[in-house]
């Protein structure tokens, strides 16, 4: 079972890249904004076909913190819940003319909030079925006493 001491120290989304983090591997992580557990994930569904290949593409965990540092809101489940939940809510008024004429857009200021506070850990594990069930105990509130904000399990 994976618990608290088994992630990694903490990294802000502002210091993107991470040359530590393999470039194949299944893993699971956790997101901050200071001392608040913003959101859980999990990455490596499938690992084991990529594991053992002489692949020299990316796959798993990078890619995932890769889609997050983006603050891209396509195909990015945790961007589209960050500019929903945080970012728009958050909008002043006057912000709303430059997204009229297209000197904003969501994106950006998603990537801006991603960048500007948050910090992310993470753990490895060997499978995609450990990294799931890990998630989830993460989620729930097993793993650090509290569930994510965005994305808790019930």
């Amino acid at each position: 079972m994976i618990e608290s001491n088994d992630f990694s120290k903490r990294y802000r989304f502002s210091e993107w890249p991470n040359t530590e983090i393999p470039l194949i591997t299944a893993g699971l992580y956790v997101i901050w904004d200071d001392k608040q557990l913003v959101y859980c994930g999990m990455s490596g569904r499938e690992i084991e076909k990529y594991k053992y290949s002489n692949s020299k593409k990316k796959y798993g965990l990078i890619n995932r913190l890769n889609s997050h540092a983006s603050g891209r809101l396509s195909g990015d489940q945790f961007c589209v819940y960050v500019a929903n939940r945080i970012v728009i809510p958050s909008l002043e008024p006057e912000l709303l003319e430059q997204f009229r004429d297209g000197t904003m857009n969501l994106d950006r200021l998603t990537k801006r909030y991603v960048h500007d506070r948050l910090e992310y850990q993470y753990a490895l594990v060997e499978s995609s079925a450990e990294a799931f069930a890990a998630e989830n105990l993460c989620s729930n509130g097993t793993v650090f006493g509290v569930k994510p904000y965005l994305n808790p399990l019930n």
